[in-house]
């Protein structure tokens, strides 16, 4: 699975609907992340550039942006923006195969 970082903000609307009516933010966003296909690992309420982090793995890139569209189509939510993490063993491995690419390349110079 693949496993990507996402942060976001909340709108004025969400925070005043948020404070008239509270509700846990990680269980909602769980469930929608789960029925796009994918698995949210954890979720952090954050202080500074954004209000929120999370990690989510998912197989299917596809259905993690459907539940981005949805997240932001709202209007709850501004400022998504997705990375795509890896492990230490990922970059490990990346790392031997572009050892093994390196010599079939020739730069521009």
């Amino acid at each position: 699975m693949a496993m990507y970082i996402i942060t976001g903000s909340y709108t004025a609307a969400a925070m005043k609907g948020m404070i008239a009516n509270p509700s846990d933010r990680e269980k909602a966003t769980a469930a929608l992340v789960k029925a796009s296909g994918g698995k949210l690992e954890s979720y952090f309420v954050t202080t500074g550039e954004t209000d929120f982090i999370m990690r989510v793995t998912a197989d299917d890139l596809t259905g993690m942006l459907a539940a981005l569209m949805v997240a932001g189509s709202t209007g709850a939510v501004s400022g998504l923006k997705t990375v795509q993490c890896f492990t230490s063993a990922e970059f490990t491995k990346a790392q031997k195969a572009a050892g093994a690419i390196a010599a079939k390349y020739a730069a521009p110079n």
